[in-house]
């Protein structure tokens, strides 16, 4: 168990879970971390490419931030399991004050879709004037372990650490937990009711990542309207597109 003043969560073992994660299909992934097996092929093709790739560091984002130990090397889709951590969000999120990644997953991909429609409809309303946009979203799979880790689902939706818009007492959780070496949260999702999510500290339990489809949110100017998955149809030779 850990303790935080009067919080007290159970400690659990998470193994071989389901989640799914949205992410702007603008970014592509970053062939850096998937061309390679280990560290050590790492840091070689790190350190050739930086002689003649300026942009690399823009790239690969921040590798100070995250142990090389804690890059899951070798799985499908690393990439998308380091990114969170080397490309971090300084305006923070609900479990981080911006001085460290998370990496934010949800059990359904309605989950990840109500979560991602808040935070972009809140960012959307923000652009005085705007009146219409179109955000293609990339919806990934990821297969995870994770320990230790830490179960706030028991947790009253009440609870300080819920609060729609104050993450100050959230933010003090994770600072807690990363501080304390966990590996991971489960809590419930604010934006799903009844639904849950998981707020992994490092990637170095992701077994795989891989994607499932695309999402396209329409901004009709107030909200977002429609939210469609984008089927694609696939190529038949002699046909014309």
């Amino acid at each position: 168990m850990v303790a935080l003043n009067q919080l007290i969560l159970p400690e659990i073992n998470i193994i071989q879970q389901r989640g799914y994660r949205l992410i702007n299909s603008k970014y592509p992934p970053i062939a850096l971390f998937d061309d390679v097996a280990d560290e050590q092929d790492f840091e070689a093709l790190y350190a050739l490419q930086a002689l003649t790739n300026p942009r690399l560091k823009k790239v690969a984002g921040d590798l100070d931030r995250l142990p090389a130990g804690d890059i899951p090397f070798g799985i499908p889709g690393c990439s998308y399991a380091v990114a969170p951590f080397t490309h971090i969000n300084v305006q923070g999120s609900r479990f981080s004050d911006g001085s460290f990644g998370i990496l934010y997953i949800a059990d359904e991909m309605a989950t990840a879709l109500a979560e991602v429609t808040y935070h972009q409809e809140r960012y959307w309303q923000l652009i005085e004037g705007l009146k219409y946009d179109r955000l293609v979203m990339r919806g990934l799979l990821f297969i995870f372990d994770a320990g230790p880790a830490y179960d706030a689902g028991g947790l009253p939706a009440s609870d300080p650490i819920y609060h729609p818009d104050d993450y100050a007492a959230a933010r003090a959780l994770g600072q807690r937990l990363k501080t304390g070496g966990s590996a991971a949260l489960r809590y419930r999702s604010v934006r799903h009711p009844g639904a849950v999510c998981w707020g992994l500290f490092t990637p170095r339990g992701v077994r795989s990542v891989q994607q499932s489809a695309h999402y396209e949110l329409i901004w009709d100017g107030s909200c977002i309207a429609k939210i469609a998955k984008i089927v694609s149809t696939p190529y038949r030779p002699g046909e014309r597109r």
